[in-house]
């Protein structure tokens, strides 16, 4: 029994001696891979930034995003940190709008972001605007399903996609436009564009990248939730790890299947942030966490400011008159903004019955204090025209559902607005804007095919009736404004 129970407790040692020979070897193995395998790195993501250098009420604005990069995620500029744009870069406030977008380039170059999906906005200015500016910047732009439609092949100012080394791993970038730019810019800037299918463009273009050495990939596009999410399946099939959007505005981030899907929101006001643990060994990660971050810290990043600072002395120096005077802020979705609008229009056409707009083509509030040509600039930034057309009284009920109304009602029967009714059969003179009369998906150009262009930007007739009014604090511009709904 002493021999017998000596053999037994020389295996139990045996047992336990090969356990910790184990885990000492585990150790070492885990210390090698720290050192020699193990590549961390971090991506900031922005989209929609439409302009927002300047801080506000809700966001420090470039600076303040710089100076929390800097002072709270440690970042130095170093290749270790991947910084994404999902697009819309520039079409925004008058610092930005003024100048076609040259401000915002210059920004985000001193932020050093590495690539941008291109947004639909990012072609107001036309193409040949684009690429001036891309002259400029110091990234791409990325878009995998633009083709030209006389070549079939990708336009020269878009790439598919890139590749980013980072110590040592080769990071994929593919990029998607919205496949609904053809509508939400004006049209005539992308007519000789076509925009694929979004699984189409990834199912062409990923697995070059990653026979080109992409160890894995990453999606940016201009793109809401819902597509974002329908298309986890085809990325699970590339091992595509994260999706970024834009577009909508959204904010989230979130996990679908193991596929990260994120959106930042909008206007610089915050940012999500990526932090990787990837296994060179085995190609493969190891450890991925996200997180959104506001921007609002108060850390404003010196270079960075100065930059901003520059443009908006150029720009108040262009557009500094004070043209009227608030009391109250007009908020952008108010009844009050819309009817101001299109009232505006009636004033300086008054031969015409009516008018319509739509109201994502009013972009901002006005404040409360002084009105300066630099207010209303950023209040309605885009390149649009005043058209006068004559539609039939039916024509333009069919229409009126999905537009602000001037000139008209259709709350409790449908009225002109000196009470006479609205007759199917009457021809009544419309005004509504280029870029609606252009689009393929209403029926304006049916209705007139031989419209009157005025001109007129837009903005100018707002501009010419809030200084008719001669506003101030004594008697601002809220006491004018009609807040009778007329939908």
């Amino acid at each position: 029994m002493r021999y017998l129970s000596i053999i037994i407790l020389g295996l139990l040692l045996g047992i336990v001696n090969f356990s910790c020979n184990k885990n000492a070897d585990s150790e070492a193995d885990n210390n090698n891979l720290s050192q020699d395998s193990l590549v961390e790195f971090t991506i900031f993501y922005t989209n929609d930034e439409h302009g927002w250098l300047e801080a506000t009420d809700n966001s420090d604005g470039a600076a303040g995003l710089a100076g929390m990069w800097k002072a709270e995620e440690n970042y130095d500029g170093s290749d270790n940190f991947l910084i994404l744009s999902g697009g819309d870069n520039w079409t925004g406030p008058a610092v930005s709008t003024w100048f076609m977008g040259e401000p915002m380039v210059e920004m985000m170059n001193s932020l050093e972001y590495d690539a941008s999906a291109i947004g639909n906005h990012d072609f107001d200015f036309t193409i040949e605007i684009l690429e001036e500016r891309l002259e400029q910047m110091n990234f791409p732009f990325l878009a995998a399903n633009i083709i030209e439609k006389s070549s079939g092949e990708i336009p020269s100012f878009v790439k598919p996609y890139i590749i980013k080394e980072i110590s040592g791993v080769n990071i994929g970038i593919i990029g998607l436009a919205s496949l609904s730019t053809p509508n939400t810019t004006f049209p005539k800037n992308v007519e000789t564009l076509e925009f694929l299918p979004y699984e189409q463009a990834i199912n062409t273009y990923a697995p070059k990248a990653i026979a080109e050495g992409a160890d894995f990939l990453i999606l940016i596009g201009h793109i809401c939730k819902d597509e974002m999410e329908r298309l986890v399946p085809v990325a699970k099939q590339y091992e595509i790890k994260i999706i970024g959007g834009g577009h909508c505005h959204q904010l989230f981030a979130k996990e679908m299947n193991d596929v990260v899907l994120m959106q930042s929101g909008a206007n610089m006001e915050r940012y999500i942030k990526v932090e990787f643990l990837y296994h060179t060994g085995k190609d493969s990660i190891q450890d991925l966490s996200y997180s959104i971050h506001k921007n609002d810290k108060g850390i404003m990043d010196e270079e960075v400011h100065t930059v901003v600072e520059g443009w908006l002395e150029q720009s108040h120096a262009i557009l500094a008159e004070v043209i009227g005077y608030a009391d109250e802020t007009i908020h952008q979705r108010s009844v009050e903004m819309g009817n101001m609008v299109v009232d505006s229009w009636l004033q300086t056409f008054p031969e015409a019955d009516v008018a319509l707009t739509n109201s994502g083509g009013i972009r901002q509030d006005i404040p409360a204090g002084e009105i300066t040509l630099e207010t209303i600039v950023g209040l309605l930034p885009f390149e649009n025209s005043i058209i006068q057309m004559e539609v039939t009284g039916q024509e333009l009920l069919e229409s009126a559902p999905y537009y602000l109304h001037g000139g008209f009602t259709t709350i409790d029967g449908n009225y002109l607005m000196d009470g006479t009714p609205i007759h199917s059969d009457s021809t009544y003179t419309l005004l509504t804007i280029d870029y609606l009369y252009s689009l393929s998906n209403n029926n304006f150009s049916e209705y007139d095919d031989t419209p009157y262009s005025t001109s007129v930007h837009y903005r100018q007739p707002v501009i010419d009736w809030i200084k008719s009014l001669n506003t101030s604090q004594s008697d601002p511009l809220n006491n004018y404004l009609d807040d009778v709904p007329r939908q």
